[in-house]
């Protein structure tokens, strides 16, 4: 196995205890509005149709503030394995966990918003040594996008999707990776048909929850299902994505709340936790509290709610309507993710889809929601994506 090139460098990362004494302190201060006038709403998405309700915002801020333990999502990362880069003038966070298995395949995980490297942590150690001898095992990289988490955060414009996707074929060049394969949803789903568009010669092939067909194709000839799916998915951009809008166009005016007060941050991030999330009434019925405080602290300590909300700014609809996919692609539609492309129009742009899958349960989230479905899922996808010709 090559050996890292000498500018990669083991991280670690240590939150000071001011730090997160002033998170406490800020928690315990907060100042909250007056609860939802859909209050009294039986359990379901009612509840949830102004946002977080009052009474769940409560009782998970006071469990940030008296119970949840941030030192051991650190001890997490360090397991793993941590280490940092420098592409193109801009500090790169990631995780790396080799595999002990000889015929182990570099992979390449990219998370998206509002998610982290705490959408893999979960699922890493299975990917890298599988308890089944038979299933395929991975080299597992997951970086922090520019502006998340411990990457740092870019003081100019330009880092879309496209540069970002060049910066992690440099990254896992660095890793003595000059091939792999290549897995992401939301965001990371943008990034990895990036991937597969643009740089085929490094690219085994990819596996994606977030396929996305060239824009203005017809639902001429498409099923029953398929409909659905098509208007479910415009009923989400034009009525449910104001989200998604205010970070394309005014990402530094949300950033001063989101850097500023962690209840609005939570908040902030919950909201889409328990709105894309296969639950019936709250995403705590499959994601754990804990893990969903990791990814929001995350954004805390690290101050990066403006920068990681740019990725909207820099990428919103910028997806070349020309790009093609032509290495080997496996696709998973989740049921209740907020996005599902009927195959006819992923056809279009990914034009060797070797496995297509849709599982009976999960969301926008699926590592963290179902992951040992989200596993076995990646492991046959990929399984069938690198025995394809290439």
């Amino acid at each position: 196995m090559p050996r890292p090139r000498h500018d990669v460098q083991a991280f670690q990362a240590r939150a000071a205890d001011a730090d997160l004494d002033d998170l406490r302190a800020r928690l315990a201060a907060a100042r909250l509005p007056e609860a939802e006038t859909v209050r009294g709403a039986a359990p379901g998405p009612g509840r949830w149709a102004q946002g977080v309700p009052l009474a769940d915002l409560v009782d998970v801020v006071n469990y940030w503030r008296t119970g949840y333990d941030w030192r051991s999502f650190e001890e997490r990362l360090d397991r793993i394995g941590q280490f940092r880069t420098t592409i193109d003038d801009l500090g790169i966070h990631f995780l790396h966990r080799r595999s002990a298995r000889a015929d182990a395949v570099p992979l390449i995980l990219t998370h998206g918003w509002p998610d982290s490297i705490v959408r893999f942590i979960d699922v890493v150690d299975e990917l890298a040594d599988p308890k089944d001898v038979d299933t395929p095992a991975f080299h597992v990289v997951v970086p922090s996008l520019p502006g998340f988490g411990y990457s740092d955060r870019p003081a100019t414009t330009g880092w879309g999707t496209e540069k970002i996707a060049g910066a992690w074929v440099e990254l896992m060049g660095r890793l003595g990776y000059p091939e792999f394969a290549a897995h992401g949803g939301d965001w990371g789903g943008n990034i990895t048909t990036v991937l597969g568009g643009r740089f085929p010669a490094h690219v085994l092939g990819i596996h994606t929850t977030f396929a996305e067909g060239p824009p203005g194709l017809t639902t001429d000839g498409l099923t029953a299902e398929e409909r659905t799916w098509a208007e479910e998915t415009r009923d989400f951009w034009r009525h449910r994505a104001g989200y998604a809008k205010q970070q394309a166009t005014r990402p530094q005016t949300i950033g001063y709340s989101l850097v500023d007060s962690p209840v609005g941050l939570l908040a902030w991030i919950l909201d889409k936790f328990a709105e894309w999330s296969d639950t019936e009434d709250s995403p705590f019925e499959t994601i754990s509290r804990d893990r969903i405080l990791d990814d929001v602290t995350l954004y805390w300590l690290t101050r990066t709610g403006a920068s990681a909300a740019r990725i909207y700014y820099e990428s919103h609809n910028s997806l070349d309507p020309e790009l093609r996919v032509d290495v080997p692609s496996a696709i998973t539609g989740y049921p209740r993710d907020v996005e599902k492309c009927p195959r006819p129009w992923a056809q279009e742009r990914y034009r060797r889809i070797v496995r297509w899958s849709l599982p009976e349960s999960g969301g926008h989230f699926p590592s963290l929601e179902v992951p040992e479905l989200f596993v076995k899922d990646l492991q046959e996808g990929l399984a069938a994506v690198l025995s394809a010709p290439r």
